[in-house]
């Protein structure tokens, strides 16, 4: 997948179906943009052709649900093509709606089928809309599709809705909304060795920059190192017991005795189990830690999702 970032001086080759939008948590609503890019980009019924599948990004939060390299590891999971994460400067932000359209949609994308929400507003002060889409479409030669936004319940699925549950500790409102398991990706590094000393080894990792987290405490987690899933249990937040300094995610593997040192970690969190908190000492810790580890597994086997 092509990664064009941090510029507007960008241009194609090749004609292009595209979708545009924030696309922050790349959430159900978002998949469904995406999924018609990709089968409009296959050759269908408003084309007929081979088209390079793109997803125009505006980069707006400083904090988002994936960071940009977990977010390209999506897409390009799913086919995209082309992702451009264009950044919201002054020269786009007062852009009018039609210029947008023939400088950057046409003149330097080429294309020829545009997929958005049936809500989308674009251009300067927001005034470009599906019903000017369509009109210019019908000028300039390229075919819009607008999709209905899709819902749970009777909600709209939205990653402020999202970010709501998240920041409740609901893994599994949050995981329901994205489609997939809210993950944190990362290298696994040297940590204090507490957990070894006391008989639990872990695997540590940063969470990327911009990456927003749910609240600090310890969660039922699936893990992806090496090719490999284990379950476990992931503590996320500072370690006050041992007098943390900075906010870490540390997972025990169940049935896992291999040095991971070194290699890339999927953290996928499934279920909030409790907050962290201090103890009076490491023994105490190592108390809770041995009964985390056994509510985890009572998690595991009442569910599904190991099986």
């Amino acid at each position: 997948m092509q990664v064009i970032k941090d510029t507007i001086d960008f241009c194609l080759t090749s004609p292009s179906v595209i979708t545009l939008g924030k696309f922050d948590g790349v959430h159900r609503g978002h998949q469904a943009l995406i999924n018609k890019v990709l089968e409009t980009s296959a050759g269908s019924k408003e084309t007929d052709e081979k088209l390079d599948a793109v997803v125009f990004s505006i980069c707006v939060s400083p904090v988002t649900l994936l960071t940009k390299p977990e977010r390209r590891e999506l897409l390009e999971s799913w086919g995209i093509d082309t992702l451009i994460e264009c950044p919201f400067i002054p020269a786009l932000i007062t852009m009018e709606a039609e210029d947008f359209v023939k400088e950057f949609l046409i003149g330097r994308l080429h294309a020829k089928a545009i997929v958005v929400g049936e809500d989308y507003r674009f251009g300067y002060g927001r005034r470009g809309n599906v019903a000017l889409l369509k009109e210019m479409g019908e000028t300039l030669g390229f075919a819009v599709t607008a999709i209905p936004k899709v819902k749970d319940g009777p909600e709209d699925i939205s990653s402020s809705r999202i970010r709501a549950a998240l920041a409740e500790g609901d893994m599994e409102t949050v995981n329901l909304l994205l489609g997939y398991s809210f993950f944190i990706n990362g290298s696994i590094i040297h940590g204090r060795r507490i957990g070894r000393t006391i008989g639990f080894p872990t695997t540590n990792l940063i969470p990327g920059m911009g990456k927003l987290l749910p609240p600090n405490g310890v969660y039922a987690v699936r893990s992806v190192v090496g090719g490999r899933d284990y379950y476990g249990i992931t503590n996320i937040g500072t370690k006050p017991t041992v007098d943390g300094r900075f906010v870490g995610v540390e997972t025990y593997l169940y049935d896992c005795t291999e040095d991971l040192y070194g290699e890339e970690q999927k953290v996928e969190l499934l279920h909030f189990m409790r907050p962290e908190r201090k103890f009076p000492s490491v023994e105490a810790l190592k108390e809770q830690i041995m009964l985390d580890r056994e509510v985890g597994r009572e998690y595991f086997a009442a569910s599904e999702i190991a099986r």
